[in-house]
């Protein structure tokens, strides 16, 4: 049999695997559980005829009802208490209801000589008249809704299960009954029935969440051994005031700070609202406050940096809203805040797109992505999705990631997306020829590419031919098959390059101005520095040692580095794209340079340590090729601004296409025959290149 692995929210579906030995359980958070019994397969007995294809079929359908079965059975005895309980209320509220009604409508004169006929007939009929309204509340499922949770839709849907038997009664009182019920009470009934029922479920909540209710139910997690800060008295804190009041996980709401001076000294359910922002230290201090919860989606940019600063300086662990798009939703909220990451740091003001023009040049056409299952590869793909292409290519020579994006496209966008994975490598000259032969792309985002600095420099022949002979490949192919647009990801370790992976994709963008001085295609690069969570960042790296408990090893005190987060990245180069005539380097704005030292520093303090107390720094020296700082243009390169401050243009240098390709074969031929000259050879093509060791 199944072990019993539920909970008290959580619901379960099943689905029979005829080429599986068992029956699978899903579980979703929603409502409660029991166990079923594990069938076991014989294969052998389901094989080849269609008669014990059937009896398979059967056996899933048996297991369903089974599942049914055991579901009624399984009730606890105090959810069928609850449901009368309130079925009785109901019933209660609905003959009150009528009664209040007729002697609103008699303005309490009951001494009227029509009174005693009224209330005879009303007397007479409220039996099925209360029939009506409960058989309908119970079709609607009024008892099985989670009150606790309940929003605005409940409440609509209260109201239709309210407005039906109204016009039942309605259509009844003036064909059947001999004498006649004013319908004036009839709707005055139905106003007092929806204000009644509403507001006992209301009430109801709103004990709960009263600390006497919260005794009463033993809960004692609510109380304030963990009393916690929301961090915004809007729309969204008050969203996270009731999750928390819903959820022990999350702690108890004491007090609440906002900036807008008419919500200071108000309360949100019954959380005071006490200061400002900038107040947030000493209000932590006064409330012993040990959790902040940062509830104010539109904080953005410098100003969320300054408050994540104020929360961190409290050393209480300190979350933020995981999905801003789940304010104001109901239910169960599992997973409604998550804890600070390094990406919050280093927050910008939202990149806004002129998704117009973006359209122009994807929806409709055939797009091609190698390294589509990469860290940005994959964003670039999912975005591309956003504007309807006429097919994807995702192009990858590693199925698993690019396996794993396709699986999430279709759970997003269903099964029959025109997507389709292409695996192969842009080494390969003849794969490449037989991919843009066989689908026609317009589009090529180019992504692929050997990235990690130290092992290119223990391997430059491999970064020669993937990154400078397979890009050379695909912009052949490319050109040869009609391609409208060639947009090469390129890095600012192409700019004054200390490291062979940095020559390399210098030479990428030489390659790029060559084909778009010589071919019809509009050549690209756009050119940004670090982008978070991509693979071999060094986030992960830092994560792991704290948790380990240290040291954190950084490279050297003073080194720095440009970041921005993937999808910023990408919506950049997506409109960068736009804009490309042809030879073009986009240079991104990245912002103000990080100390990788203080992002250490503030991982730790973001776990909850001190750095040099609980967690040692330690300085192991710049890798080979690394440098200690990076550069996102060269001196003879000029800037040229477009219509979107956060996008630039490289002036791009001019050079003789004769020159470079009779190089380029020479270092094509050294790459081929492994020779140790290569990083003499990349010398001579890259002037700008000097080795680290130097």
């Amino acid at each position: 049999a199944w072990e019993k692995r539920c909970g008290p929210r959580w619901q379960k579906s099943t689905e029979c695997r005829k080429n599986r030995a068992e029956m699978e359980i899903f579980w979703t958070p929603g409502r409660e559980t029991s166990i079923i019994q594990w069938i076991p397969w014989r294969p052998s007995a389901f094989r080849g005829s269609s008669r014990k294809k059937n009896g398979a079929d059967r056996l899933c359908t048996d297991a369903k009802e089974d599942l049914s079965v055991k579901e009624r059975k399984k009730q606890p005895p105090k959810v069928f208490a609850r449901r009368a309980f309130l079925f009785l209320v109901d019933a209660i509220i609905v003959t009150f209801s009528f009664y209040f009604a007729l002697l609103l409508r008699a303005d309490g004169a009951v001494e009227a000589t029509w009174w005693p006929h009224n209330r005879a007939l009303l007397y007479h009929n409220l039996p099925w008249i209360v029939a009506v309204y409960l058989v309908c509340f119970l079709a609607g499922g009024l008892y099985s809704i989670l009150w606790k949770y309940a929003g605005e839709r409940d409440l609509i849907r209260l109201a239709g299960m309210i407005g039906v038997p109204t016009v039942i009664v309605y259509l009844v009182n003036r064909t059947l009954i001999h004498g006649v019920l004013f319908n004036s009470a009839n709707v005055m009934a139905a106003v007092f029935i929806f204000l009644l029922v509403g507001g006992s479920r209301l009430a109801w909540r709103l004990f709960l969440n009263h600390p006497l209710g919260e005794r009463l139910r033993g809960n004692t997690s609510k109380d304030p051994n963990r009393p916690v800060m929301i961090v915004g008295a809007g729309e969204a804190g008050n969203w996270a005031i009731n999750v928390c009041k819903t959820n022990d996980l999350y702690g108890h709401p004491v007090v609440a700070v906002d900036d807008d001076p008419a919500k200071l000294n108000q309360t949100i359910h019954g959380v005071p609202v006490k200061g400002t922002l900038e107040e947030i230290p000493a209000l932590c201090e006064k409330y012993n406050i040990q959790g902040i919860i940062i509830a104010i989606p539109t904080l953005k940019g410098s100003r969320l940096n300054h408050v994540i600063d104020l929360c961190v300086s409290t050393h209480c662990p300190v979350q933020i809203l995981s999905d801003p798009q789940l304010v104001g939703s109901n239910g169960p909220q599992q997973g409604a805040f998550r804890e600070l990451n390094t990406a919050d740091f280093l927050s910008r003001d939202e990149v806004t797109l002129d998704n117009e023009k973006i359209s122009g040049y994807l929806t409709g056409k055939t797009v091609l992505v190698t390294g589509g299952g990469g860290s940005i590869g994959s964003e670039l793909c999912r975005q591309v999705m956003r504007f309807r292409p006429g097919k994807l290519l995702i192009f990858d020579i590693y199925e698993n990631c690019a396996y794993e994006l396709l699986m999430e496209l279709q759970q997003k966008y269903g099964r029959d997306i025109p997507v389709t994975v292409l695996i192969g490598s842009i080494r390969d000259k003849k794969r490449l020829d037989e991919v843009f032969e066989t689908y026609h792309p317009t589009v090529v985002f180019h992504a692929a590419a050997h990235k990690h600095v130290p092992l290119m420099e223990i391997s430059p022949a491999e970064a020669v031919k993937n990154n400078v002979l397979g890009t050379k490949n695909l912009l052949t192919s490319a050109s040869e098959h009609d391609v409208e647009r060639f947009v090469q990801l390129s890095t600012d370790k192409a700019v004054n390059p200390t490291s062979v992976m940095g020559c390399t994709k210098r030479i990428c963008e030489m390659l790029i101005q060559t084909f778009a001085g010589n071919t019809d295609m509009k050549c690209v690069a756009v050119r940004f520095g670090n982008v978070l969570g991509s693979h071999g960042s060094v986030i992960p790296l830092f994560k792991r040692q704290i948790a380990e408990g240290g040291p954190v090893t950084v490279t050297h005190p003073d080194i720095i580095r440009y970041f921005m987060t993937i999808p910023e990245a990408v919506s950049l180069v997506l409109q960068a794209s736009y804009y490309a005539a042809g030879g073009e380097i986009f240079v991104l704005d990245m912002g103000d340079p990080v100390r990788i030292d203080d992002m250490a520093r503030n991982l730790i303090r973001l776990s909850g340590y001190v750095p040099d107390v609980d967690i040692m720094i330690e300085y192991t020296g710049l890798r080979p090729g690394e440098k200690l700082y990076e550069e996102l243009l060269m001196d003879d390169e000029g800037l040229q601004s477009t219509d979107n401050e956060l996008i630039h243009i490289g002036r791009p240098i001019e050079m003789d296409d004769g020159e470079f390709e009779a190089k380029l074969a020479v270092l094509e031929a050294a790459s081929v025959s492994e020779s140790t000259d290569i990083r003499a050879i990349v010398e001579d093509i890259v002037p700008t290149y000097h080795p680290a060791e130097e």
